[in-house]
């Protein structure tokens, strides 16, 4: 049962929010929970956002990208806000 369960994990999707504060953008994308933050920042690339130079918060806590949407604990609906680096 147990791999059934992980099995069908692997097809899950969320439907997130990132918030561009800069610009004043909220925008919709899908996500799996093994996607990483860099997967997503690679999503907002592919639709001409400009991301390198910015980090993803989530409930005021700072994201790794190297974490996965599961890591994040980053539920369906959730929104994460997209900041400049304060350097």
């Amino acid at each position: 049962m147990e791999g059934l369960r992980w099995g069908l994990a692997r097809w899950k999707r969320f439907h997130i929010k990132v918030h561009l504060a800069d610009e004043a953008l909220l925008l919709p994308l899908t996500v799996r929970p093994g996607d990483t933050l860099s997967d997503v920042r690679a999503q907002l690339v592919g639709r001409g956002v400009g991301s390198w130079r910015r980090t993803f918060y989530y409930n005021a806590r700072a994201l790794r990208d190297s974490q996965t949407v599961r890591e994040a604990r980053l539920q369906d609906g959730a929104v994460l806000l997209l900041l400049r680096d304060p350097r």
